[in-house]
């Protein structure tokens, strides 16, 4: 989508006007001056592991969009990479600070690739840590889609001064809300990014995280406060799930191909009546009282390895994490008028809140199928979900992409453009190891995304090799 001087510079037996650069060019970024920030801090940062060289610079997009750079200080192979954040974010450079590639920087910059993310706008405690938002329509705005287009407007003033010039191609990478964040790129931003790679996307973030997430709470809780489906529960579900539903794909592997194929007989667990009642809901989704489904699907058949972490904890008593993101969002970023810090997911009403989520859909969500603008600049996207995925459940993405194939006249005229992969026994994200070990280390969406870029060769799978 975009030319510049540097894709000249790039073409065959040139020499890169930009092939290395010295500590003192790194700390000269100290000094730069842009319109709406300002730059915090400029330092070398020396090669490590898989990691080049390169100048880590931080900069502040007004009002609040803490925004962290990475310049390879050899070799810059000319092009940008940009990386989403996890949950509410508010952590900057979080997703660096581990072994995956997931959110992460990491996948660009060891390409080669100038690099960026940021914390989307606010400072937090964690990424459940939704206080932030409390009467901040601000941050609220920032998070939703402009911290985006910040970063990579910051992102290209240093690029060009680091290195004289700007970058031929864009790549945009995240997960979770990362995810959420590349659909939103794609639709408020088409031209800005060549390639987007989204995971596990979160869409549909007051749908989801609102809606279904407080009727999945709702659904769990006895009438005591107590928790009605637990570990020991998630085991036995589990472990009857893969035995009647493994070789329905006609392989015996551990894996469930698509769970929406399984058809399971819950009465050898004997579970009382008030579990059952519990386990269907949350297998149907959110529904209202007359019956209608409020968000796609439930939560998918293969997922309960993974229920300690997100739904029920684990025997040990550690907290999951489905209250805790529901509990936050519902108290301060939901509504367009916070109902506070007494508001319980137990106190949303399926009749009535899901309306009143309508007016910060529209900062928040990407759900939108026509990415016909996204399309007609050029741009590649490649989706994938986990089926095992029970927190952001698999049942939207799969809804998006029929919608999208829609809008564009047909799937194979979206495949020109658009790719979904739908992964067998794959967590949220991949960051728990599924049947087999598969998680997010399993998958490799940049070399194909690449391939598609540069050589017109489109992706026929992202394991990787």
């Amino acid at each position: 989508m975009k030319t510049t001087f540097a894709t000249l510079a790039l073409c065959a037996g040139a020499t890169p006007l930009f092939a290395q650069q010295t500590e003192a060019d790194c700390t000269a970024l100290r000094d730069v001056v842009f319109s709406g920030g300002y730059v915090t801090s400029a330092r070398s940062v020396a090669a490590q592991d898989t990691l080049p060289a390169y100048c880590e610079v931080r900069a502040t997009a007004l009002p609040a969009i803490s925004i962290e750079v990475r310049l390879p200080l050899e070799n810059w192979n000319g092009k940008y990479y940009q990386a989403g954040c996890g949950g509410f974010c508010g952590i900057l450079g979080r997703a660096d600070a581990g072994a995956s590639w997931v959110n992460a920087m990491r996948p660009g910059l060891e390409l080669g690739y100038a690099t960026a993310t940021s914390d989307s706008g606010h400072h937090a405690l964690s990424v459940v840590d939704a206080g932030w938002a409390a009467n901040n329509p601000h941050a609220e705005r920032d998070w939703g889609w402009r911290s985006i287009g910040e970063t990579n407007r910051v992102a290209g003033l240093l690029i060009d001064a680091f290195y004289g010039g700007q970058a031929e191609q864009a790549i945009f990478q995240g997960c979770s809300t990362g995810g959420r964040m590349a659909h939103v790129a794609a639709q408020r931003y088409p031209e800005m990014f060549d390639g987007i790679i989204s995971g596990a996307p979160a869409m549909d973030y007051t749908g989801l995280v609102a809606t279904a997430m407080a009727f999945f709470v709702q659904a769990n809780t006895a009438d005591d406060g107590s928790q009605i489906l637990g570990p020991d529960d998630a085991q036995a579900i589990g472990d009857l799930v893969m035995q009647q539903c493994d070789a329905t794909d006609g392989t015996e592997d551990g894996l469930i191909e698509d769970p929406r194929a399984c058809e399971i007989d819950y009465s050898p667990l004997g579970l009382s009546n008030t579990k059952m009642d519990a386990l269907m809901k949350w297998r149907e989704g959110p529904r209202n009282a007359a019956g209608d489904q409020l968000y796609p699907g439930g939560i998918p058949e293969g997922s309960e390895p993974f229920w300690w972490l997100w739904l029920t904890g684990n025997a040990e008593g550690a907290a999951p994490l489905v209250p805790a993101f529901t509990t936050g969002f519902t108290q301060y970023m939901a509504f367009a008028d916070d109902p506070g810090a007494e508001y319980s997911p137990l106190d949303f009403d399926m009749e009535s809140d899901p309306a009143r989520l309508e007016t910060m859909a529209k900062v928040y969500n990407g759900d939108n199928p026509d990415l016909s603008a996204f399309r007609a600049a050029g741009g590649k996207m490649i989706v994938y979900h986990g089926w095992a995925d029970a927190i952001v459940t698999p049942y939207k993405t799969v809804d998006w992409y029929e919608q999208a194939s829609e809008a564009a006249g047909g799937e194979e005229t979206l495949k020109e453009n658009v790719r979904l992969f739908m992964i067998p026994g794959l967590d949220h994200c991949g960051i728990l190891p599924g049947p087999g070990g598969v998680n997010a280390a399993s998958l490799d969406p940049m070399g194909p995304m690449e391939r598609w870029l540069n050589e017109g060769t489109a992706p026929m799978s992202i394991m990787a090799e």
